[in-house]
């Protein structure tokens, strides 16, 4: 579960809440901040925001786009990446009226300074029919360290099945960078959205995937097998505004690590997109 990348919701979208309505979250790229530097990522979120608060950043001259959003806990496929704790998250997107869409997000949590998420994605869609489509996508995916816990890098490919703004089936391929043990591991969700009024939309979406040793630090380091994860949201859409609430459920993923909050059931997410 993550930031929203593909024309309709989905649960990775929702709940590292994969933030545009574009969809359904260290080592690489990302500094290690020390004390002196705490404060570069909230800044950077921070300003991101603002700038854009001052306009849709010339939408009509240039096809750029994103949004910002607050949401209760970030989460990643059913696995929680950070506490239950409001966390701040900003996402830039270029579309080409081709098919071509490069992006790239962030998140940090209120309380903390530090960088809790980063993605970097490209992706290329295009037509089945009049009410089919496909996107192909590859993404690099990175948590930086938490306390003792280790940076968790993957590169991910996915392919997805999209009817009109409704239904969506994707398929992905997820392999961990920088790990010893770094195997590629399947994943699938299937992710409904079914209008109910002008404004409000109940979501819904199930997923499989495979639990990688080591991943967040938030597990077993010896746990490696198939897990379910599931979301039931109620959606309020006007403008620029998002508003959503979901109940969330895991299944088969191995037992939180001690100290940590966990995964919370319940999910509640604010956004603003341009």
């Amino acid at each position: 579960m993550g930031w929203m990348m593909l024309e309709s919701e989905t649960i990775s979208s929702v709940c590292r809440a994969r933030c545009s309505d574009g969809a359904g979250h260290s080592g690489g790229p990302f500094p290690r901040y020390a004390r002196s530097r705490v404060h570069s990522p909230r800044i950077v979120l921070v300003l991101f925001a603002l700038a854009c608060l001052q306009g849709p950043l010339h939408a009509q001259a240039a096809p750029f786009g994103g949004s910002v959003a607050l949401t209760s806990q970030l989460v990643d496929r059913g696995l929680p990446i950070t506490s239950t704790t409001p966390v701040l998250q900003a996402e830039l997107r270029w579309d080409s009226p081709a098919g071509w869409s490069l992006g790239s997000a962030g998140a940090s949590e209120l309380h903390s300074p530090r960088l809790a998420e980063g993605m970097l994605h490209a992706a290329y869609s295009w037509p089945l029919s009049d009410t089919w489509q496909m996107q192909a996508s590859l993404l690099y995916y990175a948590v930086p360290r938490r306390g003792r816990a280790r940076p968790y890098r993957r590169a991910e490919a996915d392919l997805a099945w999209i009817y009109r703004d409704v239904f969506t089936l994707n398929l992905a391929a997820l392999r961990p960078l920088g790990s010893r043990d770094g195997h590629t591991n399947p994943a699938a969700e299937a992710n409904l959205r079914w209008p109910l009024t002008g404004h409000l939309s109940l979501l819904a979406g199930v997923g499989v995937a495979r639990f990688q040793r080591g991943s967040y630090g938030y597990y077993g380091e010896r746990y490696s097998e198939y897990y379910r994860y599931g979301q039931a949201a109620l959606a309020w859409s006007a403008g620029r505004w998002h508003v959503e609430l979901d109940r969330i459920a895991t299944r088969g993923a191995p037992p939180a690590r001690r100290g940590s909050d966990g995964l919370s059931p319940w999910l509640v997410s604010v956004s603003w997109s341009f």
